[in-house]
């Protein structure tokens, strides 16, 4: 029987791989030019990080975690989410001391045990920003103007930015109770998931996909008539400048919130039509007080992630871009023995040296069948090299565009290439 990828993985084979990277580069590169730096942390990580952070009442801890006991019985997870994980390396290693305000980024894989379906993968992978040290809305524009400009630029079009705001824990203190009030006599239209967090944690009823409970979520009540005027003050200013300054269009969402039990303030969720029902490509927002619940001082903080694949899902065909950097600019063909062979492996050689990709042939094939691979690895030259070209030390240069070709010297292939 034949060995296959585990059921909600999936292998990324070449092709498709170009693309990730394509999208994976120009997400640095922005990233980097908005003042973000890069930040790795293991996929492993103690499950009561996680417990601590997401809350002991949320799905992911209670149903989605891949979590187990190692050799030393000490309750490992594989990440469900990277957040709670750059805040451990941010404490861990001091960056509160060295940053008055740390703005990271990463890259990588998250794990969860839910059932596969489109766009919701057991291993998934996200694209994601932090910034900590600060509790300025100018901030938390500038976090979703980085996550729609990512969005944009790797040629993503049509998504809605939706945005809210959760307001501070005494705000929801005050809702929680007005949404126990307003949903006990609808408990029997819930599902029992939503029973669950009814008891648990209300505000998660929001984010129920369910039909029957999105039906009744429409007509709760919302949190902003519960909000503080600082948090109402907090979110105009974010609002009026996404919209009038940067000219950002968001879309206000009065019932959305955000499942983890570390946000507060600023939340938003990006979607898009082509995903259907798993419409979200990326979502993201303020989290104040997770910093000093891990044992730090009391740092703002914000950040989004974005699903890789889910991104590669909302892209129009014509719109991807994938990488041609592996795509040979010259392939060399030979014709001959021994010494023919040595002298295309030193021009191969040369050539990769000087950051010209190039390619040959390990098959011992035809010259033809030689040809009809370069053509198929979409080669722009071929340099064809025999036993009368070894003697004058030259190659034939064929165009495979043009469907010309000169001699050219060996010693002169590199700069005429270049």
């Amino acid at each position: 029987m034949k060995i296959k990828a585990i059921r909600g993985t999936k292998d990324v084979l070449p092709k498709e791989a170009e693309i990730w990277r394509a999208i994976e580069e120009k997400a640095k590169s922005l990233c980097e030019v908005y003042g973000y730096r890069q930040i790795r942390t293991p996929v492993l990580e103690e499950a009561g990080l996680f417990t601590r952070s997401i809350g002991k009442a949320s799905d992911i801890v209670r149903k989605e975690m891949y979590s187990f006991l190692d050799r030393k019985k000490r309750l490992l997870c594989l990440r469900p989410e990277a957040t709670a994980s750059v805040a451990r390396a941010y404490l861990e290693h001091g960056l509160d001391a060295d940053l008055t305000l740390a703005k990271l980024y990463y890259l990588g894989p998250m794990f969860r045990a839910e059932r596969p379906q489109a766009g919701r993968l057991r291993q998934f992978h996200h694209i994601g920003v932090e910034a900590i040290g600060s509790s300025s809305p100018y901030l938390d524009s500038e976090i979703i103007s980085l996550a729609a400009r990512i969005i944009e630029e790797i040629g993503i079009r049509d998504f809605t930015i939706h945005l809210n705001s959760i307001g501070c824990q005494k705000d929801r203190s005050k809702y929680y109770l007005q949404l126990k009030v307003a949903l006990k006599g609808k408990l029997k239209y819930l599902c029992p998931d939503c029973h669950s967090r009814f008891k648990k944690n209300p505000l998660r009823i929001f984010d129920c996909k369910n039909t029957d409970c999105r039906k009744i979520i429409r007509f709760l009540p919302a949190i902003e008539q519960y909000m503080c005027d600082e948090c109402h003050q907090h979110y105009a200013v974010v609002d009026h400048i996404l919209r009038h300054t940067l000219k950002i269009k968001c879309v206000h969402s009065p019932h959305l919130v955000r499942g983890l039990d570390y946000y507060t303030k600023t939340c938003f969720e990006i979607t898009h039509p082509r995903l259907g029902a798993q419409d979200a490509i990326g979502a993201g927002g303020r989290y104040d007080n997770l910093i000093k619940e891990l044992g730090g001082a009391d740092k703002p903080a914000i950040g989004f992630a974005l699903g890789i694949e889910r991104l590669i899902a909302a892209i129009e065909p014509s719109n991807i871009e994938s990488s041609e950097s592996n795509t040979p600019c010259v392939y060399i063909a030979t014709i001959g023995g021994k010494e023919v062979k040595e002298e295309a492996a030193k021009a191969l050689d040369l050539l990769r040296r000087k950051n010209i990709p190039a390619e040959i042939d390990y098959l011992d094939k035809s010259l033809k069948a030689q040809m009809r691979g370069a053509d198929k690895l979409g080669a722009k030259y071929v340099a064809i090299l025999g036993e009368e070209e070894l003697k004058k030390q030259v190659v034939i240069l064929r165009n495979m565009q043009e469907k010309s070709q000169k001699e050219v010297s060996l010693d002169k292939l590199a700069e005429e290439l270049k």
